[in-house]
């Protein structure tokens, strides 16, 4: 099985992207499941709308991860119970949390299972992030060993030590939330796949998708900033693609995929 994975989409220059690119990734590579972080792509980069969660779907994603700003976007609330393709961080504490922290599908004769998870350093205190994973991931390996994990979270440390933990048991951790793509892809144990941050998708001339002079005031007098969503061109699309073995749900494989103006399409 290939997995095409995309980074944090930000904003309506991310969506744009999607919209691109997302269709010639699928004929040029021909993932059998894509996945899409979604949690920043409303037009002021935090959380998702309906119209922006079909429109992902309409360019090619089968499941839509969240993370930190799930709920940013109260719309969500009216339509995250009723879909199995969008998937926010299974560790958000409380009983009866809307909507789903993983979900399932069928990839010709396999079952992916899609897990999204929050970290808790420089983040708000969920639930145990490394508590919960083993909970699922024991549950769904009773059904298929190919699971992917979007590991949303703030510390590149926190990302490597829940891969390194759910080495052998996932076929996939993927990090997301920092924006910036790192180049540390690799198979753990010949295992599983891990990248520390798969980056993002939108503005590429901000700072992390924002434009910059709220962020670099910030830097300067430490007052609190509105940060808005760069609009300009030109755009990034980041992500990675990996490939498993459909009978031990081990990775084989892991390439980073880049977009930019310094990385035109050639895939």
């Amino acid at each position: 099985m290939r997995i095409l994975f995309i980074g944090d989409v930000v904003g309506d220059r991310g969506v744009d992207m999607i919209e691109t690119y997302l269709p010639q990734l699928k004929r040029d590579l021909k993932p059998q499941a894509t996945i899409v972080n979604g949690e920043n792509s409303t037009p002021v980069g935090r959380g998702i709308s309906q119209s922006i969660y079909k429109r992902l779907l309409s360019s090619g994603a089968d499941v839509v991860t969240m993370g930190n700003h799930t709920w940013d976007n109260r719309e969500i609330f009216d339509f995250i119970d009723d879909t199995k393709k969008l998937v926010r961080p299974a560790n958000f504490p409380g009983k009866d949390v809307p909507g789903r922290g993983w979900t399932k599908l069928k990839v010709n004769q396999a079952t992916l299972a899609v897990i999204n998870l929050q970290g808790r350093v420089f983040l708000p205190p969920l639930d145990d992030p490394f508590a919960v994973a083993d909970e699922l991931v024991q549950e769904i390996r009773k059904e298929t060993p190919i699971i992917f994990v979007d590991m949303h979270a703030e510390a590149t440390s926190e990302k490597r030590a829940i891969a390194m933990h759910l080495s052998g048991q996932v076929s996939a951790v993927v990090g997301t939330h920092t924006h910036v793509q790192t180049s540390d892809g690799q198979i753990l144990n010949q295992e599983t796949a891990f990248l520390t941050d798969a980056g993002m998708t939108g503005p590429a001339s901000g700072i992390l998708g924002m434009q910059p002079e709220g962020v670099i005031s910030r830097f300067l007098n430490q007052r609190p900033t509105r940060y808005e969503v760069e609009t300009s061109e030109p755009g990034i699309l980041s992500g990675c693609v990996i490939d498993i073995n459909d009978q031990t749900g081990h990775a084989t494989k892991i390439k980073n995929v880049l977009i930019d103006a310094q990385h035109p399409y050639d895939y």
